[in-house]
C-alpha cells in the first residue's frame, strides 16, 4: 500500500487508527479454546468488528513465534485475511546486517505479503535500506519508544552533537529513504516531543504505540503530531482486541475501536476546516 492509497483511506474512513493484533491463548475467551486454531477464530472476529474503523493492523510476531510452528502458519493466514484493502504492518522489529535483512524482508514482503514491518536501526543503513528496495511497502523505524527502558538510550545526549540519541536516529535516517517508504515508531507516551519530532520529520508517517492501556492521549498527540496528509497511524491493541473475555468480545472490541474512530473523525474534520 503505497502513501497516496494509504492517505486516501485515512481520510475516507475518517480514521488513522491501527489495530494491533497481538493474541494470548491465556486471554482469549474460553469459548474459542475448542477450534483448530483459536488464535486464528480470535483474530477473524476482531478483524471483522474492527475492518470498517481502521486503515491498518499490526500483528505482533512475538505472540504468534512463541507458539511454533503453528504460531507462523496463524500469523500467515492472518495476513490472508486482512486482505489487501488495509495496511498490514508486521511488528517484527527486525534489523541485521545487510543480506540478513535482505532475507527478512524478502520473507515479510515477498513470502507473507505485508506492507511495512517494524525495523531497528542501532546497527546502521544496511541493516534497513533492504527493507526500502520494495515499491508500495515501509520500513517503520524504531525512534523514540513508549516504553519505561526508552530513557536507557534513546534519550542519552551524544556529546558532539549535544542532540538526544532518537534525534540522531531520525536525522540520519533521513538519508537512507523517503516518506514515501519510510516511517518512525514514536510512543504516545512522549506527547511533549512530537513537535520536536515534526521540526525534524515533517512529512513523515508516524505509528504511534501507547494509546489505551499505556495511557497516551490521543488529542495531545495530534496537536503536535499531525501534518496535512494527517501523518499519524495510533495504534491500540489490549484496549480493543481484550475489552471483553466473554463471547462478545468481539463486539466489545467494535465499541472500543468506533470510540477511538469518533475521536479521530472530529479531529480530521477539524483540520478539514482549516
Amino acid at each position: 500500500m503505497n502513501r497516496a492509497t494509504l492517505v486516501a483511506e485515512i481520510f475516507r474512513k475518517k480514521s488513522f487508527l491501527c489495530v494491533g493484533l497481538d493474541p494470548e491463548l491465556r486471554k482469549i475467551p474460553e469459548h474459542l479454546l475448542g477450534a483448530d486454531d483459536p488464535i486464528l477464530a480470535f483474530n477473524k472476529q476482531i478483524i471483522d468488528a474492527t475492518r470498517d474503523l481502521c486503515v491498518a493492523y499490526k500483528p505482533n510476531l512475538a505472540f504468534y513465534e512463541a507458539l511454533g510452528l503453528s504460531g507462523w502458519k496463524t500469523f500467515a493466514d492472518t495476513v490472508e485475511y486482512i486482505g489487501d484493502e488495509h495496511l498490514i504492518i508486521a511488528d517484527a522489529k527486525r534489523g541485521d546486517i545487510g543480506n540478513t535483512s535482505k532475507m527478512y524482508a524478502e520473507a515479510f514482503f515477498s513470502r507473507f505479503g505485508c506492507h511495512a514491518i517494524t525495523v531497528a536501526p542501532y546497527m546502521g543503513a544496511d541493516s534497513v535500506t533492504p527493507f526500502l528496495a520494495y515499491d508500495g511497502k515501509w520500513a517503520i523505524v524504531l525512534a523514540l519508544t513508549s516504553n519505561k527502558g526508552s530513557d536507557d538510550f534513546q534519550r542519552c545526549t551524544l556529546g558532539d552533537t549535544e542532540e538526544p540519541l532518537w534525534e540522531k536516529v531520525l536525522h540520519t535516517s533521513q538519508t537512507w529513504g523517503t516518506p514515501d517508504n519510510m516511517m518512525y515508531v514514536v510512543g504516545a507516551t512522549h506527547p511533549e516531543s512530537f513537535a520536536r519530532v515534526r521540526d525534524i520529520v515533517p512529512e513523515h508517517f508516524l505509528l504511534v504505540p501507547g494509546v489505551g492501556a499505556q495511557g497516551g492521549d490521543l488529542a495531545a498527540i495530534c496537536q503536535h503530531g499531525m501534518n496535512a496528509d494527517c501523518g499519524l497511524l495510533v495504534n491500540s491493541a489490549r484496549n480493543i482486541i481484550y475489552a471483553s473475555a466473554g463471547e462478545d468480545f468481539a463486539e466489545k472490541a467494535r465499541l472500543e475501536a468506533l470510540s477511538l474512530q469518533t475521536d479521530m473523525a472530529n479531529i480530521l474534520a477539524a483540520i478539514a476546516r482549516v
